[in-house]
């Protein structure tokens, strides 16, 4: 048997090979498209959330740098030769503090001092907002990111504010006045008023850092920085002290030892007190005691009867000894009882 192959014979089978491969490199090159122009899109824009402001900076045009205009939330293409960042405009709390927390890892405390220069430190939160129509600006100025501006010009001012008010109060009134004790005087007149023991803080100490003079220093910087600051687009809402002052350990010590001083010198003088009050009350006694003696002795010149009445109470036994008044009843006979008492007397000797 033999086949022939010809125009009435059987044909190979049809392949389609070609077509698919052309398929998938298109696909493949579809996907490769999508990718590259992702990669295009995310690289090439930026995209401002709520609560931040874009700022643009160009390179090339009419007017480089940084454009006077902000950008607000949405997605915002950045062209050749444009930057775009971000400025937070929600109202912060920043801590500047000398252990690490959530806004650093670094020392950040404040440092300060008094009138006299000796050194201090604190912790201090600072609560602020940048200006959505200034954010533009505070940039151009300090051409600085927004955590390195909060941790390099910010904190600079606000120590710098603060540093100012310090050093014009003591650390404390006690601590700058001498330590030598006070001395009493042993017997105070009667009636002479004994100066107070103490600070006059009123007069010569006006105020002091360890006091009410704390606060009145933090608010006079944040007075000072709102003035510093609003012109640039920021705003100051609050300034607080986080914990205490850290003082000087030597300071601490003299406060301390003043303070001690004071209140024995305060105890000292409120015994001084206590007797001159007991004096005076003697006094008030025996100048009593002498007034009931000089009337009794007027009454006994003016009714000699008042003796003789004295003398029959207390001599011829009609009254106890220890009796203040005795009244003699109308059945004794007082002129026998003094004649019998003189009758025995004569007959003793």
């Amino acid at each position: 048997m033999s086949f022939g192959i010809g125009s009435g014979g059987i044909k190979p089978p049809s392949f389609r090979g070609g077509s698919v491969g052309r398929t998938l490199l298109m696909i493949g090159g579809i996907l490769v498209l999508i990718v590259v122009a992702s990669m295009t899109v995310s690289s090439c824009s930026v995209t401002v959330e709520s609560g931040y402001m874009g700022i643009k900076t160009t390179k090339f045009g009419p007017n480089p740098g940084v454009q006077k205009d902000e950008l607000g939330p949405g997605f915002h293409w950045e062209g050749i030769g444009e930057k775009i960042r971000t400025y937070q405009t929600l109202q912060r709390t920043y801590s500047y503090t000398r252990e690490p927390n959530a806004d650093g890892r670094e020392n950040e405390e404040i440092t300060f001092s008094d009138v006299l220069g000796l050194p201090m430190t604190a912790d201090v939160a600072l609560t602020f907002k940048v200006r959505e129509d200034r954010a533009a600006d505070l940039y151009a100025t300090w051409r600085q990111e927004f955590d390195a501006f909060i941790d390099g010009p910010l904190r600079t001012s606000v120590r710098a504010a603060i540093a100012r008010e310090t050093e014009k109060l003591p650390v404390a009134c006690n601590a700058q006045q001498s330590t030598e004790p006070v001395v009493l005087p042993a017997v105070a007149a009667p009636g002479a008023p004994i100066a107070p023991v103490g600070t006059q803080d009123a007069e010569d100490c006006p105020g002091q850092l360890i006091g009410p003079g704390r606060q009145i220093v933090l608010q006079k910087a944040m007075q000072a920085l709102q003035r510093e600051w609003a012109p640039q687009g920021l705003d100051i809402i609050r300034m607080e002290w986080v914990g205490s002052i850290r003082y000087p350990e030597s300071v601490v010590t003299a406060i301390q030892s003043r303070t001690t001083a004071e209140q024995n010198t305060r105890a000292a003088l409120e015994r001084v007190n206590l007797e001159r009050a007991n004096a005076e009350a003697r006094i008030a006694q025996a100048r009593g005691q002498a007034e009931a003696n000089r009337l009794l002795a007027e009454s006994i010149r003016s009714n000699p009867e008042v003796v003789r009445l004295r003398e029959v109470e207390r001599t011829l036994g009609v009254c106890p000894l220890d009796a203040e008044t005795c009244v003699v009843g109308s059945g004794i006979d007082v002129s026998a009882l003094i004649a019998s008492r003189n009758a025995a007397a004569g007959a003793d000797r």
